[in-house]
């Protein structure tokens, strides 16, 4: 755990570095298709009808992808999916996120974006037996970002993203285990983004 948080604050540290050079030598652009991926850590957080309210956090590794088109200068539409997974005694715990999202960038010169979309969210346990649990339902992703251009068509983006979802009720097999189940996500990511 302590070596990914300190490769990726390394990274951010690198990226924030390599901001005011690469700025000037690959300008701002955002035109036709677009595709992104990257990875981090984040700490995750679960309730349902059994789970107290008092239930700590748990932390693991993260991922995302992203692409869509570019509707201006200032807005990007597309689709994420985010991730989030922890193994711990036998289970694998996943949670994930499939959302339509916006994508605005306030100032069009530079690379900082807000971002937001809804979706579905799923949140499911595997157990090493070949058992498995998933509860389906709704959610939402918002977070912000920075296009850090490395190339004239390539970005590093370091991002902050947070994802919810009310994941309904835990099943197995069509037997329901548990009921209203909910999740939220917060995670830091570095990314690489396609323009």
């Amino acid at each position: 755990m302590r070596g990914i948080v300190r490769s990726l604050g390394m990274a951010g540290m690198f990226a924030l570095c390599a901001a005011g050079s690469a700025l000037a030598q690959h300008p701002q652009r955002r035109e036709g298709f677009w595709i992104g991926f990257g990875f981090g850590y984040g700490s995750a957080d679960v309730k349902s009808d059994t789970i107290p309210a008092a239930a700590t956090r748990e932390s693991g590794p993260t991922g995302f992808i992203k692409l869509g088109g570019a509707l201006s200068k200032k807005v990007l539409l597309g689709g994420e999916v985010n991730a989030w997974r922890k193994s711990e005694s036998g289970a694998t715990f996943t949670i994930g996120n499939v959302s339509a999202a916006a994508y605005f960038y306030p100032a069009p010169a530079t690379g900082f974006f807000l971002k937001g979309g809804v979706g579905f969210a799923d949140f499911r346990i595997s157990v090493d037996n070949g058992g498995s649990a998933t509860a389906t339902g709704f959610g939402f992703l918002t977070g912000l970002g920075y296009d850090i251009r490395v190339g004239k068509n390539i970005s590093l983006t370091p991002v902050f993203n947070f994802y919810f979802g009310s994941d309904g009720d835990l099943k197995s097999n069509g037997t329901t285990i548990d009921s209203h189940y909910k999740h939220n996500v917060y995670d830091f990511g570095l990314g690489i983004t396609f323009h």
